[in-house]
């Protein structure tokens, strides 16, 4: 439907134009444009046509994204088990009182305190009712590689307090399986890019910059193995993103052998709830995919994707993870270490004398610069006169 206009604006100024029936043109008191009314009707029309245009497509894409959804095959949990046969009398169940944590651990590891909140109070209570994990990721690294690895993570620190590397003391270092979802699927993706490409030449006097734009189309289909999410709410989401990736080559077919000295996180974040995240890791995979084969031109932005999935099966996997646990003027801290490749996350403190001395020399050497900056600028102008 066209647009009803009450008021035409101009096009290089936005402001509104006046019609001068002398002239018999739309003219514009702020910028001294001038146009027909023809003109300005052939233009509004082509805005309204490029509009519905636009409402039509992005009608399609939603008409096309419900039906692709309904196409689209369900994630398939049927593979995953309670049945531990023999295994189950080999394990018993903990629980931590303070923070809710349930720990799987074989009837030879001794636990004292949680490896999430520190609590030292576990309950031991009866082992029923836990999936058994399709596979494990084994320990690669031990506890004196956790150790080290914590006391090279404070290196290079240059805001970390002197004291807090030589005073703060290890309370506790754990070894826990972190329970995840792996997720398999297929993707078939089509994406469209918007692409630039810019070369500068001269022109007399002047450098002229040419920008050539180009529509790109890209297109495959892609298969994912292991899709992992994080099934533990007491395990901090962005210490596990941090602590990725894992090399599942090394996934084996679980077996409480690998489990003797360690802990093992029960999942309580149910399949059903790490579907969507699931889904989204992989439209994103295959998008950036697709980008990275769009090459040789200097801007490449995504102006649309199609992806579609067929999703397969969900497989229950334990991942290894050290945990430390120190403590520096009263306060906690936490870190954690990926048990296969040793990569290490956590929160350090803050020197403040360091912060704000940093920040006060990083002020200095911007003033003194925009000083001579300005003594420069006053001179040229006294000389340009």
């Amino acid at each position: 439907m066209p647009t009803q206009i009450s008021q035409y604006k101009c096009p290089c100024c936005t402001a509104p134009l006046r019609f001068d029936g002398n002239a018999d043109r739309l003219e514009c008191d702020y910028c001294g444009s001038s146009y027909t009314v023809a003109e300005m009707e052939a233009m509004y029309a082509q805005q309204d046509a490029q509009a519905e245009k636009a409402f039509a497509e992005a009608e399609a894409a939603a008409e096309q994204e419900a039906v692709q959804q309904q196409e689209e095959t369900a994630w398939d949990a049927s593979g995953l088990s309670q049945d531990w046969g023999a295994d189950g009398e080999k394990l018993r169940m903990l629980h931590c009182p303070s923070c809710g944590a349930e720990l799987i651990t074989d009837d030879t590891t001794a636990a004292t305190s949680c490896p999430y909140c520190g609590n030292n109070t576990i309950v031991p209570g009866q082992f029923q009712g836990a999936l058994k994990p399709d596979y494990v990721l084994p320990f690669k690294l031990s506890k004196e590689d956790a150790q080290a690895a914590l006391k090279n993570h404070y290196k290079k620190k240059h805001f970390l307090p002197k004291e807090f590397s030589a005073q703060n003391h290890l309370e506790e270092i754990k070894g826990i399986y972190v329970p995840f979802w792996l997720f398999e699927s297929g993707a078939d993706a089509d994406c469209t890019f918007h692409a630039t490409r810019s070369h500068c030449h001269r022109e007399g006097e002047y450098d002229v910059t040419v920008t050539e734009h180009f529509r790109v189309r890209r297109g495959g289909s892609m298969e994912f193995e292991h899709v992992p999410t994080d099934a533990s709410q007491k395990m901090p989401d962005d210490y596990m993103d941090s602590l990725e990736p894992y090399d599942y080559s090394d996934l084996k077919p679980f077996s409480v052998g690998y489990l003797p000295g360690y802990l093992a996180d029960k999942y309580d974040v149910p399949p059903e709830d790490c579907m969507t995240r699931a889904d989204q890791r992989c439209r994103a995979t295959a998008i950036e995919q697709m980008r990275r084969d769009v090459v040789g031109y200097d801007t490449v932005i995504t102006t649309g994707s199609n992806v579609s999935l067929q999703r397969g099966k969900i497989h229950y996997a334990l991942m290894p993870v050290w945990t430390l646990h120190t403590k520096w003027q009263g306060k906690d801290y936490l870190f954690m270490m990926n048990g296969q490749t040793g990569k290490m996350v956590g929160d350090l403190p803050v020197s403040q004398g360091k912060y704000w001395g940093t920040f006060a020399a990083l002020t200095g050497v911007f003033t003194v610069a925009m000083t001579v900056l300005g003594v420069g600028k006053w001179i040229a102008m006294l000389f340009m006169g």
